[in-house]
This record gives C-alpha cells, structure tokens and sequence, in this order.
C-alpha cells in the first residue's frame, strides 16, 4: 500500500468522525496513542506495539485529512532519500 492509498482509506472510513471531532481532539486522540505506545514499549509487548504503532500512523493520517495535507508528498520533500539535516544517507547527525 503506498501512502496516498493508506490516507484515502483513513479518508475513506473516518472523514466525517474526523471533522467532527475537529483537530485539537483528533491530536489528543492521537496523543493517547502515542502514550499507549510508550507503554507498550516499556513493557516489551511487541504485539501490542504492532498495534500502537498502527494506531498512531492512523490518527497521524486523521490529522493530514484534516489539514488538507498530502502525507506522501510532504514526507518526500523533506526526506528527499537523505538526513534532511546533515544530507546524507545514511545519516551522519549525532542525537
């Protein structure tokens, strides 16, 4: 699945909640997910981070949706196939 078709899929099932909902409570849903991941991690529960990690990449997609923003094309523009801070690949950059 390329990326343009997970998001239409988020736009396809969710739109309407998603509107709804508005984006201030769609980020803290997405946030929610974000904290249930961490917990997932801190325990070691590679099942469940599959599923954290899955539920975090579809509230991101909410929030695109949301925004009127194309995921596939604004993560190309900033990661044209390298480190968009030090350029190359693999990337040089210390944390």
């Amino acid at each position: 699945m390329e990326i343009s078709e997970f998001q239409q899929l988020m736009r396809d099932l969710y739109v309407e909640n998603d509107k709804r909902r508005g984006p201030t409570a769609t980020t803290l849903w997405l946030v929610e997910e974000v904290g249930e991941l961490a917990e997932a991690i801190r325990r070691d529960d590679r099942e469940n981070i599959r599923e954290e990690l899955a539920d975090c990449f579809a509230w991101i997609g909410a929030l695109a949706n949301l925004y009127d923003i194309d995921l596939e094309e604004v993560f190309c523009e900033k990661y044209p196939d390298s480190c968009p801070s030090c350029g190359r690949k693999p990337c040089i950059c210390t944390d």
